[in-house]
């Protein structure tokens, strides 16, 4: 139940369903509210302001890079004591990982030899080793890792984000999608503002284009100077907003009108930020080559310029999803993004923006200890099928407790056994170390009270600093 005299003007437009149109016209009458249509303010003092989720989509391996098991290698070749946790696939005997583990930094924190330059920066990282989600299957475990539902769909974490809190750059889109050669599975979907106002969705950058006129399309305009498009622009605006006062409420609409704003906007600020080549030589050597390592870059850059959520994914389709042949294929992919990840962990420490910048690095599932067999039940080649039911992630940065190790698996690397982590309560933790309440976080639609959590989630607080 809500007080109605407690509630300002501003919540009252949000929660009666009247949209963005509305809480800008509150805005230029003077009345409460912001002009971007957000929440645009914290529960409490956060200490993260910006998030980087870099997504390893199609599904890394616990048990080869984060979480190792030496009671698997010691069972290779058996079969392991599961008969009720199914998997998507038929699986066979126990497959040891074939990579190494050390121990690495103050923490002793094992990270896999397919990492050599993350190892090294664990001492800002905390693991956690009990994720679980609910299916096998990447379109919907995409869907509840990004927005908290597997089935419906409903806003993802970055689109509740910057409607929560608003923008700091105007002239930059606050949510941003990086992903090198085309989509992942589920496409847009994966960034999508569902029923918040159509301009909190992720806006889709190909990183796989090293020119930064392809980078982003028709940025420019060749044809007419600045003061004709400016005029042009003008005329524009005149027109859409004759046309939206006969249409109120309409979010699509609105949503369009939106989009053209912003896009004029980025002309004086869009090439600029995604431009890694103004940076200097060190830091580009310190990165690396490679679409995944350039991309990294840019998200600092895009945070560093007030970008509030970027995100960034290993490819189109699903890079990691080893089905076969673990060996070759994890240590491809991680090498080709090994690098810069623990180069912006570093860059954004030496910069003083890894305490305000939170970092969360994961898959959408883990994978099977056991050796994926054929379709028809024989033959396995040396990989892994999809595992829901215990997995791998690391945070870093905006408050996490770095050098922390949280939660466990089977002695397998099957299952989650100790401090089991859902979805809903990683979301509740980011939440909470960006200063707001997740049970809070409300926005009213079809007659009810929706959040990212739904009605789940603790915060994890022994991995807050």
């Amino acid at each position: 139940m809500y007080d109605l005299q407690s509630l300002s003007r501003r919540s009252f437009l949000q929660r009666s369903g009247m949209g963005f149109g509305s809480l800008a016209l509150a805005h230029l009458l003077g009345q409460e509210g912001r002009a971007d249509g957000s929440n645009a303010g914290n529960h409490f003092v956060g200490k993260a302001k910006h998030v980087i989720h870099v997504f390893l989509n199609g599904g890394m391996s616990q048990v080869d890079t984060f979480d190792p098991k030496p009671e698997l290698t010691k069972r290779g070749g058996q079969m392991l004591p599961f008969e009720n946790l199914q998997t998507e696939r038929k699986t066979g005997v126990a497959l040891p990982s074939p990579f190494k583990f050390n121990r690495y930094g103050e923490s002793g924190t094992p990270v896999s030899e397919i990492f050599p330059h993350l190892s090294k920066c664990v001492d800002e990282m905390a693991v956690i080793r009990s994720m679980h989600v609910e299916l096998p299957n990447h379109e919907m475990s995409l869907m509840l890792m990004n927005s908290g539902d597997q089935r419906l769909v409903r806003p993802s974490f970055g689109s509740w984000l910057t409607w929560g809190m608003g923008s700091e750059n105007q002239n930059l889109p606050g949510f941003i999608a990086l992903c090198p050669g085309g989509l992942p599975v589920g496409g847009a979907g994966n960034w999508r503002s569902a029923f918040l106002p159509g301009v909190y969705q992720g806006t889709h950058v190909d990183t796989s284009k090293t020119d930064i006129n392809q980078l982003i399309e028709n940025v420019h305009n060749d044809r007419l100077t600045s003061k004709e498009q400016k005029s042009q622009f003008d005329l524009l605006q005149t027109l859409n907003t004759r046309h939206f006062s006969d249409r109120p409420g309409e979010m699509a609409l609105e949503a369009r009108i939106r989009s053209f704003e912003l896009a004029y906007r980025m002309q004086t600020e869009a090439t600029d930020a995604f431009d890694i080549q103004q940076e200097p030589k060190h830091i580009l050597k310190l990165y690396g080559d490679g679409p995944q390592n350039r991309q990294l870059l840019m998200a600092r850059r895009l945070i560093e310029r007030g970008v509030r959520f970027v995100q960034t994914w290993h490819g189109n389709m699903q890079p990691w999803d080893s089905h076969s042949n673990i060996k070759a294929s994890h240590r491809k992919v991680a090498s080709e993004c090994d690098q810069g990840l623990a180069a912006l962990i570093i860059d954004l420490k030496q910069r003083g923006l890894l305490e305000e910048t939170l970092i969360l690095c994961t898959g959408e599932f883990g994978r099977t200890p056991s050796v994926e067999m054929g379709q028809n039940g024989s033959g396995a080649a040396q990989g892994r099928d999809h595992n829901h039911w215990g997995f791998s992630l690391w945070l870093a940065g905006g408050g996490i407790k770095g050098g922390t190790i949280y939660g466990a698996t089977d002695e397998f690397g099957f299952q989650a056994v100790e401090d089991p982590v859902s979805v809903h309560d990683l979301h509740a933790t980011m939440l909470h170390l960006l200063g707001l309440d997740h049970e809070r976080l409300t926005y009213r639609f079809a007659g009810r009270d929706y959040r990212l959590t739904d009605v789940h989630g603790n915060v994890i607080h022994k991995i807050i600093a």
